[in-house]
């Protein structure tokens, strides 16, 4: 759980709901998540097979959106982002983790992250199932990068080693997106650029 608060946030009691592309249905029973690209076996599960018998991970930790606004102490639960990978045997050539979801939207993350101890593939959020809202069924959350790298509604987690734009890196948002070091936008921009009419999709 973060102590204090990175650069340029400040805490707010409850998150604010963005959907950049709107709250696509979801039929259980068809879903599955994929694991593909720069891997030995590309993988594929069902939500009851996410939720019930594979391995999870717990914890507390902020959420921090780009806006500039945090919620403090929200209990995480989800599959470990870093034993997906190691099912499915990742290519030493693979730089990036590319997060695809149900209604289109894409966002990329370096893969020392997406691998990171915290790292997760998320189902529950303060201890109830992921609301439509709130990403379901699943999205992965990074406690270091800022909200919109964790991509709601997520269908598949892919390897790649070439860097592609998402749906706000193709803006001007940062590449990685880093809150300790407030990495907002690419090009080395900051804080003096938080109100541009492009932030804001991350809740």
């Amino acid at each position: 759980m973060a102590e204090n608060l990175p650069p340029g946030q400040r805490y707010v009691r409850r998150f604010i709901i963005y959907s950049a592309l709107g709250i696509p249905e979801v039929g259980l029973d068809s879903y599955r998540l994929r694991v593909t690209g720069l891997v030995e076996r590309e993988l594929e599960y069902s939500y009851r097979e996410i939720v019930e018998k594979l391995p999870r991970l717990s914890y507390v930790d902020d959420f921090h959106c780009v806006t500039g606004w945090s919620v403090k102490e929200v209990i995480w639960e989800g599959v470990p982002l870093r034993w997906l990978a190691e099912q499915a045997g990742v290519r030493p050539e693979a730089r990036w983790v590319v997060f695809r979801c149900l209604d289109g939207y894409v966002a990329p993350v370096p893969i020392e992250d997406a691998l990171s101890e915290r790292a997760i593939v998320a189902f529950k959020m303060n201890g109830s199932v992921l609301s439509p809202e709130h990403g379901f069924p699943l999205r992965p959350f990074i406690p270091h990068l800022y909200g919109w790298k964790s991509a709601k509604h997520l269908s598949e987690i892919e390897f790649s080693a070439e860097y592609v734009d998402g749906f706000w890196e193709v803006h001007g948002y940062h590449e990685r997106g880093d809150v300790w070091a407030e990495e907002r936008f690419k090009g080395g921009f900051g804080r003096h650029l938080r109100r541009s009419p492009l932030v804001g999709r991350s809740g």
